[in-house]
C-alpha cells in the first residue's frame, strides 16, 4: 500500500461506504446526514484553515498565535481522523462479518481473555466516557497488542503511537435524536453494525505501521 501526502489544507470529506438509510434501524438516516455532511465536514473545514494559518505563519515568520492554530490542528485533524474511520467501522447489518476474524480474535483473546471481557469493557468504556468523547480499540506498536482507549474533545487521553482499528462516537450528534440521553441503549445497539471485516483488515495494516482513512484502500 502506497500513501501520496496530502497538500496542507487540502483535506476531503469522504464519501460514507453506505447509503444513508444503510444503518437503519440501529442509525437513522436523518442523523447520519446531520452527522456525517455537517459535523464531519466542519472538522475537515476547520484542519484546513488550521493548516493554512501555519503555512502563513511560516510565510510570515510570524508564531504570534501558533498556540491557538496548533490547537486547532490537534482538534480538527483528530476529529476528521476518527470520523472517517468511525464511518468504515460500521457496515449494513446484513451485509457484516458477525464475528472478529481470526487475527483479531487472536489478539483480542490474548490479552483481553475472551471476546465476552473486551465486548465489555469496550461498552463500559464507551457508556461512561465523560463530556463528548470516543472509544476506541487500536493497535499499540509500542507494546505488541491490543489496547481499548478513550479521547475526549477528540485529542484528549489519547495514548501516542497507538493506531485506531474500530472507532466508536460517543458524542450526542451521533446518537441523540435517535435515543435522547439513552447512551447505554446506543452503545449496546451498535455492535449490530461492527464490521469486523475493516477491523480484520484495519489490524493488519497497524501491525505494518499503516494506517487509512477509507475502507479497502
Amino acid at each position: 500500500m502506497q500513501y501520496s501526502m496530502v497538500p496542507p489544507g487540502q483535506h476531503q470529506l469522504p464519501k460514507l461506504p453506505y447509503a444513508y438509510n444503510a444503518l437503519e434501524p440501529v442509525i437513522s438516516s436523518t442523523i447520519l446526514r446531520i452527522h456525517h455532511d455537517q459535523h464531519h465536514k466542519s472538522y475537515v473545514e476547520g484542519l484546513n484553515k488550521a493548516e493554512l494559518k501555519l503555512v502563513e505563519a511560516r510565510q510570515k515568520r510570524d508564531f504570534t498565535l501558533v498556540k491557538h492554530w496548533e490547537r486547532e490542528l490537534a482538534f480538527h485533524g483528530s476529529g476528521h481522523i476518527l470520523h472517517s474511520i468511525y464511518w468504515t467501522s460500521m457496515a449494513p447489518i446484513r451485509n457484516r462479518w458477525e464475528t472478529p476474524g481470526a487475527q483479531t480474535i487472536n489478539h483480542i483473546t490474548n490479552y483481553f481473555g475472551s471476546l465476552t471481557s473486551f465486548l465489555e469493557q469496550f461498552s463500559a468504556a464507551a457508556i461512561n466516557v465523560e463530556a463528548s468523547g470516543w472509544t476506541l480499540l487500536v493497535w499499540q506498536p509500542a507494546w505488541g497488542r491490543l489496547e481499548i482507549l478513550t479521547i475526549e474533545k477528540h485529542q484528549d487521553l489519547f495514548q501516542a503511537g497507538s493506531i485506531p482499528i474500530l472507532v466508536m462516537d460517543a458524542w450526542e450528534h451521533a446518537y441523540y435524536l435517535d435515543y435522547q440521553n439513552r447512551r447505554k441503549d446506543y452503545v449496546n445497539a451498535w455492535w449490530q453494525l461492527v464490521n469486523w471485516y475493516e477491523v480484520e483488515r484495519r489490524l493488519d495494516q497497524a501491525m505494518h505501521g499503516l494506517m487509512s482513512l477509507v475502507s479497502n484502500p
